[in-house]
């Protein structure tokens, strides 16, 4: 009686023990499951290009960038040099400043920003012993996870251009709280091997209906605003683009065709881009590269580097 009594009891208790462990193992399945993925660094000697993904903890090379030559970009030619300047001295480990590119579309903000890291990373190659600048592109979408991607790169023996195209923030939109911290605010602040540049459309990245928005609902209208103009005041360099004029624009255009040997000259060129210019409504580095485009299809020419 006292041996049937055992049993069950021993019968019982192994029957609690796995039952026990299989809770165990759902729960370790389910937090395993919600941790992030694993940090996996990419070979970053094969690549001076990444794409920042968060949801996959990852840094995807980028092969070949999409990017313009320095010397197709017209019109822009004082904060081309204001921004390769920065960009040189902060490769040499000099003091340099974060940069808003902001202004007219289509002028070539985000083409500036690409063509001189490929400048400055040129001349590094012909250096022995120094490492060629490392472009990081973070989506607008994913300016929150800035922060985490800091961290990454803070001990890595690289020099970094965090790059956002197209940032600006509506609405109820405070994920530009993280990009404050990270650039001036926080306690770590900025890395000294990381740099942040940004293009914009808006000089202080929140559109004038939301500023105004913000005076009129808020208890302290000025300080909110405050608040949020302040983000812009975290860039040391404020370059400015503006909408090109017809000479410029007709320089673009010219430019291109010269580079790419399109067989296109003279007034018959002129007045194509400028009727194209026309249709479009606007005259800027991007429609002269829709024409060039269009141009080099009708005339049976491959636009190839």
């Amino acid at each position: 009686m006292a041996k049937s009594k055992s049993s069950k009891k021993a019968a019982k208790k192994s029957g609690a023990d796995r039952l026990n462990g299989e809770v165990l193992e759902r729960i370790a399945g389910a937090l395993e499951r919600l941790a992030p993925p694993a940090l996996v660094l990419p070979a970053f000697d094969e690549a001076d290009a990444f794409i920042w993904h968060p949801d996959a903890h990852q840094l995807q090379a980028v092969p070949r960038v999409n990017r313009v030559e320095m010397s197709l970009l017209k019109g822009i030619d004082r904060v081309r040099d204001v921004l390769l300047d920065n960009t040189e001295r902060f490769a040499k480990g000099l003091p340099a400043n974060n940069a808003l590119l902001w202004g007219a579309r289509g002028m070539g903000k985000s083409s500036l920003v690409k063509a001189s890291h490929a400048a400055v990373n040129t001349t590094l190659r012909k250096r022995q012993n120094q490492a060629p600048l490392k472009l990081v592109e973070i989506h607008r979408e994913e300016i929150e996870s800035l922060p985490e991607l800091m961290t990454i790169m803070r001990p890595l023996p690289y020099r970094f251009i965090v790059f956002c195209d197209d940032l600006s923030f509506d609405g109820d939109d405070t994920s530009y709280k993280s990009l404050k911290a990270v650039l001036e605010g926080g306690v770590e602040g900025r890395p000294d091997n990381v740099i942040f540049y940004a293009t914009s459309n808006r000089r202080h990245l929140m559109s004038r209906d939301m500023m105004e928005n913000e005076r009129s609902t808020a208890l302290n209208p000025g300080e909110t605003v405050e608040e949020k103009v302040s983000l812009s005041d975290r860039f040391g360099l404020w370059l400015g683009f503006h909408r090109c004029s017809q000479d410029e624009y007709l320089a673009m255009v010219e430019g291109y065709v010269e580079n790419y040997k399109i067989p296109a000259q003279g007034d018959s060129l002129r007045r194509e881009a400028l009727e194209w210019a026309t249709t479009r409504g606007s005259r800027s580095g991007r429609v002269a590269w829709q024409f060039v485009q269009d141009l080099a299809g009708r005339l049976g020419v491959a636009l190839r580097d």
